[in-house]
């Protein structure tokens, strides 16, 4: 009986503890060096560039829209997001910046495919416009 009642305690808080990991990982945390950090392109040129590069590398998942319905979303286990959102804009420029760059989980690391940081900057000024 006793280890029955140690095995039931032990599961439970496996349980708990398994269920505290996934919801600290849907948390997103921007190192404040990238949340603070200043887009150095100007937003309202090469626009087409940033449109260009979106529909290359972002399309396929978050959607023309950024609705997150893109042909491979279901693929992706994670929240791919609604640009068009008052949450999504909320964010600095760093921010948007480092998860499209640095990525995570199912957000793939763009450093290698995107050398250039000024091309993940216009993607980041086409972004804003998906609020428009």
């Amino acid at each position: 009986m006793e280890k029955m009642k140690n095995l039931l305690v032990l599961l439970v808080v496996s349980f708990c503890l398994l269920s505290f990991g996934m919801i600290l990982q849907d948390e997103w945390v921007v190192p404040d060096e990238y949340k603070n950090m200043k887009n150095p392109t100007d937003p309202k040129e090469d626009l087409n560039i940033g449109k260009s590069l979106y529909a290359k590398h972002c399309q396929s998942c978050h959607g023309k829209e950024g609705y997150g319905d893109g042909k491979k979303a279901n693929e992706v286990e994670g929240d791919l997001g609604d640009f068009s959102s008052a949450e999504f804009q909320s964010q600095t420029d760093g921010e948007l910046f480092y998860k499209s760059y640095i990525g995570r989980n199912d957000m793939p690391n763009f450093e290698k495919k995107l050398p250039d940081e000024e091309d993940v900057w216009l993607i980041v000024n086409y972004m804003r416009t998906l609020a428009e």
